[in-house]
């Protein structure tokens, strides 16, 4: 197996698409990746066929010109705490882990806010019945 920026790649996948594998790499920045190395390594190797030097030859472009990885998980979260210490409405709206970008919450953001919960409108305990007199 290949390692690339610090994950083990598929050895059975072409390059192309292993690269995707990487945290921050797309299709398009895999294909963008593979044409800077000059044709060096075609799309359609495997990685188990990669040899040593390539496998170099990858993680010195990707370690120059790209962020993956720890390095773009860490830019991301230190974005987020950023907007959440000047108190911007997107870091509030992120501390309470609700929708960021507008949309509606009355209805349809159960995805954000998580499963239903129910508030105690059918759940009161039945009161005994008074006695007749």
């Amino acid at each position: 197996m290949a390692r690339v920026a610090g994950v083990d790649l598929p050895k059975n996948k072409r390059i192309d698409v292993a690269l995707r594998y990487l945290y921050g790499i797309g299709k398009e920045t895999s294909e963008e990746v593979l044409a800077k190395l000059n044709n060096q390594i075609p799309a359609a190797t495997r990685v188990k066929d990669l040899t040593e030097s390539q496998v170099s030859l990858l993680n010195t472009i990707l370690a120059k010109e790209y962020k993956v990885e720890g390095e773009l998980r860490r830019e991301l979260a230190s974005n987020l705490q950023r907007l959440q210490e000047i108190g911007s409405y997107r870091g509030f709206r992120y501390r309470r882990n609700l929708p960021v970008r507008g949309q509606r919450t009355r209805t349809n953001a159960r995805t954000r806010r998580g499963r239903r919960k129910t508030i105690g409108a059918g759940k009161a305990e039945a009161k005994p019945a008074a006695p007749k007199a």
